[in-house]
């Protein structure tokens, strides 16, 4: 699941401080240009830096902050010429945004932990509180009391073709970086309002439970373990996987966990049978059953798609101050990819012959025809050919709760080849909690705290699916630690973006069966990696596809209601899956690519999948046959780069779908 370095403080960050300004609330016209030939006239002042900081200064200056008089002022006495009073001023600008964001980020951590963690039931003031954003005041605070002027008049915004050029200039990345924080001013009722947005959409999302083991096959029998609870879409997706060592039992219950996610996405799904044991139900014929007598079943009807409205809406108040999209400001500001770069690059693996020929393999090895759901084949992987019970048992035995895995933590860092120190070092800064929902990592934001590892543990213990996200997890939180550090600048801490991120936790994920003493002696092991990376690829490549096309017909369609985006959402998933996948699957008109619950919780972050898993592929490749643990750490040292420049920096290749379809034609 996603990176959650504290969801909503990213939000927070991002809608203060990361968007390109629009003008608002201006007085008469700023003298910036009588401003500028002053500064220039500065003993070793940078002439073309100041221009770009009085302008930017000035671009967010409004009536209330003062006269063209006092701006002028301002500019000259707050301008810093001399560089190593100006590297002075940034070290302590840094120390003080720290203390800020990491105290903000651990108030918001302790305000939803109610609704993260399984503590008991939720009440209303649960979720009232998971939805209160602390930090929702701080850019107007540091607007009013004019700090935020004295860092875009030193430290202006660089456009993404300016960062290119930056090179390994750390300290100018590190300007850069704290350039970007303050590029828009957004009040805080419209950050308060998306806050609320994605906490609802959140909790909707993470009680979304199916009783598997109250599932009616065709036949009218159940066919789950009595107590398997299946969290959507996570869990529905993962059991598919498991399935497929099942034989044609295994395919019985592919098919009807199939249907499961078909109701949800028509929200034709019974009310009745969401979080709750009470009723049988027959997804194939949407029959609802209470002690064996036929009951009155009530769809969902929209409720799904009135979470996606809620939190667009909300984005839609930020743009009034912003001059632009959320489209734009997740793919321009917060990725630093064009969107239509990163389609482009999804089609062209969708489209490519290697996929094609990939799926062929794939239904030869099933030895049927390819049904909607073998998008999530797991075949490849050396799993799929081991018992999955027999996996659960060993984790369940290594791993009966949250105090087990986070005692083992340093052992897996060093089963990873990392030093007995440094994986102490590491292990020390995570700490491991239950999870109300599928898991996700909540990463540190000032030294001295821990990242959060949250994984769902049964009360039995934690089965092989909770184990294989938590090493996911994991990796996450490994970034997370070195990233923040052991990054030489606080403002550089992080990664470009998500998808970054994601990579390193696919990298830990892959590891799994190693870390439990599971080898894979297989020959064809590296072939068979290849494939399932690529497949994987395959199927995120569609959902990010459609997860971009509903934002863009939404913003066309702004006064959409849930029925109408219901609907659409439906339209484009058959579209997308009519022209990638019907013509090798041989099914046409399958909605299986809206199932997934980041497109109501998350808005937009898919994409991050799909370029994770690209990052991945050219993660594995530079680290085969090098030290793991040392290039891992040397790697995710270098922070919050551009991605081009990151891939560059880490592996010496640019960031491309090349070497995967490249790979795939070399296995022939």
């Amino acid at each position: 699941m996603k990176n959650l370095l504290c969801f909503f403080l990213i939000l927070v960050v991002m809608i203060s401080c990361k968007q390109t300004s629009h003008q608002t609330l201006k007085q008469e016209a700023l003298p910036t240009e009588k401003i500028i030939a002053e500064l220039a006239t500065v003993q070793g002042v940078d002439s073309l830096l100041a221009a770009k900081g009085v302008n930017q200064t000035a671009r967010l200056w409004q009536k209330s902050d003062g006269t063209a008089e006092e701006f002028a002022a301002f500019c000259k006495e707050n301008f810093i010429a001399d560089s190593a009073m100006k590297r002075q001023m940034f070290l302590k600008i840094s120390q003080y945004l720290e203390a800020i964001t990491g105290n903000f980020n651990e108030m918001t951590l302790q305000l939803q932990i109610n609704t993260n963690e399984p503590t008991g039931p939720l009440l209303p003031v649960d979720e009232a509180f998971a939805a209160y954003n602390p930090g929702s005041h701080q850019s107007d605070d540091l607007y009013a009391n004019k700090l935020a002027f004295i860092i875009t008049l030193n430290f202006p915004e660089y456009s993404l073709a300016e960062k290119e050029m930056l090179g390994t200039d750390r300290l100018a990345w590190a300007y850069a970086r704290l350039g970007d924080r303050f590029t828009a001013r957004v009040p805080a009722e419209a950050q308060q309002l998306v806050s609320k947005a994605n906490s609802d959409a959140d909790v909707y999302v993470s009680n979304y439970n199916i009783y598997a083991g109250h599932l009616l096959d065709q036949s009218g029998n159940r066919i789950f373990p009595e107590d398997m609870v299946l969290l959507s879409h996570w869990n529905l997706r993962d059991e598919i996987k498991a399935d497929y060592a099942g034989g044609a039992e295994g395919l019985k219950k592919q098919q009807t966990i199939y249907e499961v996610m078909k109701r949800i996405i028509s929200q034709e799904i019974p009310v009745e049978v969401i979080n709750s044991p009470d009723y049988e139900w027959n997804p194939f014929t949407n029959k609802v059953f209470s002690k064996g007598a036929e009951a009155a079943g009530n769809p969902e009807n929209t409720v799904r798609y009135e979470k996606f409205l809620a939190n667009f809406k909300a984005m839609l108040e930020v743009d009034k101050y912003t001059g632009n999209t959320y489209i734009d400001r997740n793919f321009l500001e917060d990725m630093e990819v064009t969107v239509d770069d990163t389609e482009n690059m999804l089609r062209t693996l969708l489209s490519s012959p290697e996929m094609k020929a990939l799926a062929k393999k794939v239904s030869e090895r099933l030895g049927r025809p390819l049904q909607a759901f073998d998008i999530w084949y797991d075949g490849f992987k050396p799993r799929s050919s081991i018992n999955e019970e027999m996996l659960s048992n060993m984790t369940r035995k290594l791993y009966p709760n949250a105090d087990a895995m986070q005692k083992r933590l340093p052992a897996i860092l060093e089963k990873l080849g990392f030093a007995k120190d440094r994986a102490a070092y590491i292990a020390d800064k995570i700490e491991v909690d239950p999870a109300r929902g599928s898991g996700h990592a909540w990463g540190a934001a000032m030294k001295g705290q821990k990242s959060h590892l949250r994984t769902r543990i049964p009360e039995g213990g934690m089965d092989y699916k909770g184990y294989n996200i938590a090493i996911h997890e994991f990796g996450h939180n490994v970034e997370q630690t070195i990233s923040l550090y052991n990054v030489d600048y606080y403002t550089l801490s992080g990664v470009p973006n998500t998808a970054f991120t994601e990579a390193l936790a696919f990298v830990f994920q892959k590891r799994d069966l190693f870390i439990l003493g599971v080898n894979d002696n297989n020959p064809d092991a590296r072939k068979l990696d290849v494939m399932d990376k690529a497949w994987n690829m395959y199927e995120m490549g569609g959902v990010s596809l459609l997860d971009i096309s509903v934002w863009k017909w939404i913003y066309a369609h702004p006064d959409a209601t849930a029925e109408d985006l219901k609907n659409e959402v439906i339209r484009l998933a058959k579209e997308i899956w009519n022209e990638y996948y019907a013509p090798v699957f041989g099914q046409k008109d399958e909605t299986i690519l809206a199932i997934y619950s980041h497109s109501i919780s998350y808005p937009l972050y898919l994409s991050a999948y799909s370029f994770g898993q690209i990052i991945e592929f050219q993660l594995e490749e530079y680290l085969n046959g090098k030290n793991f643990a040392q290039e891992v750490d040397r790697i995710f040292r270098l922070g919050k780069l551009t991605p081009n420049q990151w891939i560059l920096q880490a592996t010496g290749k640019p960031l491309s779908v090349e070497p995967l379809l490249e790979a795939l034609r070399n296995l022939e």
